[in-house]
Formats: structure tokens, sequence, C-alpha cells
């Protein structure tokens, strides 16, 4: 009886020496005779658990981690192939509290199947909704999507049905589905896992927003610092294209939807829609100005839905289970659940999918388990380089887009850094002013020129000159940046300033002289 091991192959993984510790089973396997079937899954996103090794069992999958080469030889020794006992035991997977707690939707599948293979995508649920989805009519597509109640993951939030619909609506003789997989934000990787852990996913449903706007062509931005996800997506897109499920026609429909893979340099402005869109039509990649939208004039100046990977990715379950099924998670006009992403100063670092609702504190104390420092959290940044620090007086906030908005912050891809007592919040301020200033495409004067003035004042305010003068320029300069900025990194740059000068003022106050030398 042949048996089945599962080493991740995500790039979380691989940074954490799973290579090494496949190598090592490969080696084993052979030198004991074992009759066994290796698979690089991806990860299920428990990244202090990583490499996280599964065997699938007879009464289910057993799972050993964190697991080093040398761990290797013990484990055969312990009867791993039976689901043996031994110190790196963490038993059924599913029972981890960690993963137990989440709603996957969207990461229903990731971790669990061999990201490449078709047939267990299938398996495991997967082109139920493409196929729904070829029997309906484009309008009733996009009701459902709208009637879901399902956002953009991005960051913006907006009404996924709505743009979908103002496409549909839009004759032209080509219309185009792009998806913006350029992940730049810190302590973001939901877009990698799925890419790298259950690329069909993401397929399916720009397949869907095809058949549902009448686009034919679809691009996957990616940024070529993800040379793994650029890999698994290009090996997926064959595998899909080979079954028919793209293609001249989409699994037997009359619209056909083909999918090429884009990446660009790893610009952090080009995550903006219409800088994406100069890059991939081979410009700089430089902001436009708003009017046109994309929807109506985007990509090579066709009509163009663009959506994040999490969005797309999210829509085949809405085909699959219904628009009732999915707007019945969450809270607010935040409905369905959201990939958060546990990361910096954490014990408990890795993915949460859950529905909307829960609050910050849960989230970091009792999900990330608190500070991997043991010492007080001082601040968590929500939302990416471009989010607001939360000091411990806001945990009671609810993960949703407005409840955020209330207080001055921004969920946006659901990036959540968190920071001990031991973090400076002037030199925060500073870095989001210097990472504007270094990520700016240089169109628009106030992110260009506000973000160096910005730098230079808060350096003027660390050194104690004229600290009070030097403080109300910075603010002056983060209002002139907020609403004179053509796009989100000049507008949203002043969240993370604004919010460290509200919420940590004594980190802006000269050091007595007496101290500093201390």
């Amino acid at each position: 009886m042949t048996v089945t091991i599962y080493i991740p192959g995500d790039s979380g993984a691989l940074a954490l020496g799973a290579d090494k510790v496949a190598k090592a089973i490969e080696l084993e396997v052979v030198s004991r005779g074992i009759d066994a079937r290796i698979v690089r899954n991806g990860s299920r996103g428990l990244y202090w658990l990583e490499p996280m090794v599964e065997v699938a069992t007879d009464t289910g999958r057993v799972a050993y981690g964190p697991v080093s080469a040398k761990d290797v030889s013990s484990l055969f020794d312990a009867g791993l192939v039976d689901g043996g006992q031994h110190k790196l035991s963490l038993g059924n997977p599913e029972e981890i509290p960690f993963l137990a707690k989440q709603t996957r939707l969207t990461f229903a599948r990731c971790g669990i199947i061999d990201p490449v293979s078709l047939d267990d995508y299938e398996a495991h649920g997967g082109l139920t909704g493409l196929r729904n989805a070829v029997k309906m009519a484009p309008a009733d597509i996009v009701k459902q999507v709208t009637d879901s109640g399902l956002r953009g993951r991005g960051g913006a939030g907006f009404p996924t049905g709505i743009k979908w619909k103002t496409v549909l609506d839009t004759a032209a003789e080509q219309k185009y589905i792009v998806c913006n997989a350029d992940e730049g934000d810190s302590a973001t990787f939901a877009d990698r896992m799925i890419m790298e852990g259950d690329p069909f996913v993401l397929i399916e449903g720009m397949a869907i927003a095809g058949l549902a706007t009448g686009a034919t062509k679809g691009y996957v931005y990616l940024r070529s610092e993800y040379p793994h996800a650029i890999a698994v997506m290009n090996k997926a897109v064959r595998v899909a294209r080979s079954a028919g499920v793209l293609g001249k026609s989409v699994l037997g429909a009359s619209q056909g939807f083909d999918i090429e893979i884009r990446s660009g340099a790893g610009a952090y402005v080009c995550g903006e829609e219409t800088s994406l869109l100069n890059s991939l039509e081979g410009k700089r990649g430089v902001v436009r100005a708003k009017p046109p939208l994309p929807a109506i004039q985007g990509l090579f100046g066709k009509p163009t839905v663009i959506n994040n990977v999490i969005s797309l990715a999210s829509v085949p379950v809405v085909m699959d289970k219904g628009a009732d099924y999915y707007r019945d998670f969450g809270m607010g006009r935040s409905r369905g659940t959201i990939p958060i992403q546990i990361a910096g100063n954490v014990r408990h670092g890795g993915l949460f999918e859950v529905a909307f609702g829960l609050s910050l504190g849960e989230i970091i104390d009792e999900i990330g388990g608190g500070t991997a420092t043991g010492r007080p959290v001082k601040a968590v940044q929500v939302g990416g380089p471009l989010g607001a620090y939360f000091p411990r007086a806001l945990f009671d906030t609810p993960f949703d887009y407005e409840e955020f908005a209330k207080r001055d912050g921004l969920i946006g891809h659901a990036g959540i850094t968190v920071f001990d007592d031991s973090a400076d919040m002037l030199k925060m301020a500073r870095f989001a002013m210097e990472f504007c200033a270094i990520e700016s495409c240089g169109k628009c004067t106030p992110c260009r020129i506000g973000s160096t003035r910005g730098v230079e004042t808060l350096d003027k305010v660390a050194q104690g000159i004229e600290p009070e003068k030097n403080l109300a320029l910075v603010s002056d300069l983060c209002n002139t940046m907020k609403f004179g900025s053509l796009c989100a990194l000049g507008g949203f740059t002043p969240y993370p300033v604004v919010s460290a000068l509200t919420h940590f003022p004594e980190d802006f106050r000269p050091v007595p002289v007496a101290q500093a030398a201390e």
C-alpha cells in the first residue's frame, strides 16, 4: 500500500527549510524501501509550525512540525508512515486550535491538495461554481456576486458586483479581467498562499468573471519577487487549458476565456490599479487620473475588471454555495470571510480566515498569542505600510471596513504587524514617509515632495529642533498629502504618521540630554 506524505512547497515553508526536509524524506523512503508518494502541497498557514509534514493514514491525516532535516530519521523510527507518536507530533491538523477556530471558505483547500492537480481540485469541490456559472446568463452571475455582498479584498473594499456590472454594461469588442496579484504590503501573504497552494481557485474565479462580463482574456499581474507563485500559476494555467477549463471554450460554453501570467519589477505603486495597467501595457508604472474608470476604459483602453486575488478566489464559493450562504458570514456591510495575516513580533504568525467581526484584541491576544518576545504589545499596524497604528486602547475595534474607518484606520489587505513596547513610534512615522518617498511614482507633487519634506521634518523632531513647530508642519504635510495626492500611496501615508502622533505622543518628545547619554 502506497503511503502519501505531504511536505509544503509554499514559499514560507521553503524559507524555513522545507526543501531540505523533502530531500531527507525522499532519501529515507528509498533507504527503508517504503512505497511512498510525496506531495508538495501548499501551506496551511501556521508558519510557526513550518515545515509541517503530514501523512495520510487510515484514520485521517497526522501532522508533525516544525520538522528539520535532522528530525526525519527519528520520525521514521517512530512510525511516521502510520502516524506514530513523536516529540513533534501535532495530531490531526484540523484539530490544532489555530485551524479549528477558522472558517475556511476561500482557503478551504489550501495546504490540503496537490496545488497543480486538477483532479485533486475537483475532488475537493473545485469547478462546481464555474459549472453553475456556465449555465447562467451573465447578468444573473453578476447579480449573485452582488447579492453576496463580496467586496474588494485588496484594500478599498469596493463592491465586486458593481464593478462587474459596469464592465458588463459597457459595449466593446474586447474586454479584460485583470487580477492584481502585486502583493506588496508588509505582513501580507494571502495572495501568495492561494497562488502557490490552490491556484485553480483563482483561475476558476477569473473564468467566472469572464463569463459574467463578456471578457475573453485575463491577466494575472505578479511581482518578480514571487518566483514560486509565478511558476505554479504558469503550470496551473497550462493544466487548465489542456483540460478545457480555459481556451476557446470554457467547459463547453459558447464563450472562451484564457489567461496569461505577467510579472512586474516590484514597484509598490503598481499595486494601484491604474499604475498596474500602465505596467501591464509596457509603460512606466505611474498613476492615471480618473475618470475614465478602468471598468470603462482600462487595459489597452478597453473595459476592464480589476480585482485582487482574494476577491476573485472568493467568487467560486459564492457561485457554488449561493449568495445567501456567503452573505450569512460577517457583520454590517462587511460580508463573508477575510483572510487575516498575522506577522511581526507575534507568537503565532500565520493566516487566519474568519468571518468579519472579531475584535482586534481577540486576533492579537488569543489567536496570535501576544508578542514573541513576551513583552507587552505596544501597537499593531493593520493594512500594510500605509495602515494606521492602533494602541491597546483601540483593541475593541471589530475587524470591519466601516468600524476601522470610524477610528481613522483601514483594513487594507488585512495584514497585521505586531510591535512590542520597545518600538519607537517616531522612527515608525519616519519610515512611513521614507517608504512613500522611495516608492512614489513621482507624478503628483503632494506625494513626491510631501513625503521627502516629511522625512526631513521628522528628523528635525528627533534632533529636538523646534519640535512644536516641526510637528505642526508634519500635520500640515499630512493634510496636504491626504487630500491632494492622486492615489492611495500619497493619500494614505498620513494614516501611520498621524496615528503615531495621536496615540504615542510621548515618542515624539525630545529625549533629555542626560537620558540620551545613557
